[in-house]
């Protein structure tokens, strides 16, 4: 496999939707050596605790590829949460709640992004509702104030600054945002700028790999 070594480029992406037989949608997706693995099932019933009157309760759950979950982990699914809570049409399904299951296969740069992006396209699979798609891109600041787009982990090793933007696919906007490090507010906008221009390509490649699903089918 050839990767584009320019600074804005995204790695290559492979998806195969469908995966996983006791899930109502699932999804392996790999960006460049980065995969994870994420399955759905919902709306199903709900822990007391979570339940509301009004809307579905959305439950994450990140595996790491290997040993107990960290802090890290529970940021990640408190992100993961707040995004696709925003993104779900979870008024339809009250009393219920969206069990979201995510597996680190392997990180080699980029997981916060291609796992939201794995969600989604799982999602997608599973037919549930929802307002609109998300599409992460990941980008770092290095040293020498230069960012790159989806850089691996060799390339991401001495990042100064680390940035995850994710995007919805109707007006293109921020519905949420990671960042890790050092930065200035023009480095932060320039990071943005790159993610916005970029994301348009992991809504092209959703479109394709649907379009490649119902031809199966």
């Amino acid at each position: 496999m050839i990767v584009d070594e320019t600074k804005d480029s995204l790695r290559p992406m492979f998806c195969e939707l469908n995966i996983l037989t006791r899930s109502d949608g699932s999804a392996m997706l790999t960006q460049g050596e980065t995969a994870v693995t994420a399955s759905v099932n919902g709306p199903v019933e709900v822990k007391l605790q979570h339940m509301n009157v009004e809307k579905s309760y959305v439950e994450i759950h990140f595996r790491p590829r290997s040993g107990m979950g960290s802090v890290n982990d529970r940021l990640l699914e408190n992100l993961i949460r707040n995004t696709y809570e925003s993104a779900l049409l979870t008024a339809l399904h009250p009393r219920t709640a969206v069990s979201i299951q995510i597996q680190e296969m392997q990180d080699r740069g980029g997981l916060v992004a291609c796992a939201i992006n794995a969600v989604c396209l799982a999602l997608i699979d599973s037919g549930i509702e929802m307002k609109y798609l998300v599409a992460a891109v990941h980008s770092v600041l290095d040293e020498e104030g230069e960012i790159t787009l989806d850089p691996d982990e060799l390339r991401a090793k001495d990042a100064r600054a680390r940035f995850t933007f994710v995007f919805e696919n109707t007006s293109r906007n921020t519905v949420s945002i990671y960042t890790h490090g050092k930065f200035t507010s023009e480095q932060y906008h320039r990071a943005l700028r790159m993610s916005t221009d970029a994301v348009g390509r992991v809504f092209d490649f959703y479109r394709d790999i649907v379009a490649k699903q119902q031809n199966v089918l």
